[in-house]
């Protein structure tokens, strides 16, 4: 057995605040054929001549709004679990980086080499296995190593969703957020339905069969959608929650196609109308805080809830550098080796 190496790669962030630094951000991240997959042409119409026109003038203001003293939140959070798995493992070298923007994967890579690490495992840092991330990180990694001319012997981390190392964590970081009287609403990422249909290659159950996003089968075993539902029945089986004291939603949505249903804001909507007055918000598929949860949910989502009539909002944080989850990540991580050792 060699020398031991992970890199953890999560999605990504502008350098700065600003609207140049968000504009090369949103530029590298939007032209990734994995993430916008219309042909080349039409995709670089879209993000060239409409989009970097106009959303990093509306981005950079809201980063600005969660910028830590440190830098961008999703960054810092990466580098504190970075840190802690280095302070756990003796005989392992740990580095983060980012598909998107800095530190990159290509220089996370070069650090591991540096360090002499022979047997490396690529870690994205996402429960739910989707194209859009876990795939673009994976692929992107693979095509660095090949640029490095490094052939260490390679470990990928496949999809977590239903790991008790990862659900035990998420639901105690839940449980003293929620009462008799609060509804939980799991809040995760957002994908075009295109992305899920695409999973299926029976091209007969998703979207076709009721409750396809709750039937575990070989045509579902890499959805998105099925991952987030198993996640979420397993943390609600471990809170004890009745049916209607819980619901899921998507956010964080971009461009005209079809999303996944419903949106975080119409579900909110929904359950302030039902009478929902206390609500507690989950946002299960990032492991770091980011725009997404300190910004979108905790300001955006939470000012709505309120101008809507909601009387108390809660924005349960990720599950970022957490004891507990540290310790899971790092049996996950044994797990891994030790399987592709025997």
């Amino acid at each position: 057995m060699g020398k031991r190496g992970v890199l953890l790669i999560n999605v990504g962030t502008p350098d700065e605040p600003t609207i140049p630094s968000v504009k090369k951000y949103l530029k590298e991240f939007l032209l990734d054929p994995d993430v916008i997959d219309i042909p080349a042409p039409l995709r670089h119409l879209l993000v060239r001549g409409i989009i970097l026109r106009v959303r990093p003038k509306k981005i950079a203001p809201l980063y600005q709004k969660i910028w830590m003293e440190e830098g961008s939140p999703l960054r810092v959070y990466s580098g504190r679990i970075t840190t802690s798995l280095n302070e756990m493992f003796d005989d392992t070298e740990f580095e983060f980086s980012m598909r998107y923007g800095n530190p990159s994967i290509s220089a996370g890579l070069a650090k591991l080499q540096a360090a002499g690490v022979d047997e490396l495992l690529l870690l994205p840092m996402f429960p739910h296995y989707a194209q859009a991330t876990t795939e673009s990180s994976l692929k992107h990694a693979r095509k660095q190593l090949a640029a490095m001319d490094w052939t260490p012997s390679l470990l990928e981390m496949q999809h977590f969703e239903t790991e008790e190392e990862y659900t035990t964590p998420l639901a105690n970081s839940i449980q003293p957020h929620i009462d008799n009287d609060t509804h939980l609403l799991f809040s995760y990422h957002g994908l075009p339905i295109s992305h899920v249909k695409r999973i299926d290659k029976s091209k007969k159950h998703c979207q076709k069969t009721d409750d396809c996003c709750s039937i575990k089968c070989d045509a579902n075993h890499l959805c998105y959608a099925h991952h987030c539902m198993e996640t979420t029945l397993s943390v609600v089986a471990k809170l004890g929650l009745k049916m209607d004291a819980w619901s899921l939603s998507y956010q964080s949505r971009l461009g005209p196609v079809k999303w996944l249903e419903p949106s975080t804001m119409n579900k909110v909507e929904e359950l302030v109308k039902r009478g929902v007055k206390k609500l507690a918000i989950v946002a299960p598929a990032f492991l770091a805080d980011g725009l997404e949860t300190l910004e979108e949910l905790d300001i955006g989502i939470r000012e709505h809830f309120y101008e809507l009539g909601g009387e108390e909002l809660t924005v349960i944080g990720c599950l970022n550098d957490d004891s507990e989850w540290i310790e899971g990540l790092g049996v996950l991580i044994d797990k891994t080796f030790q399987t592709a050792s025997a």
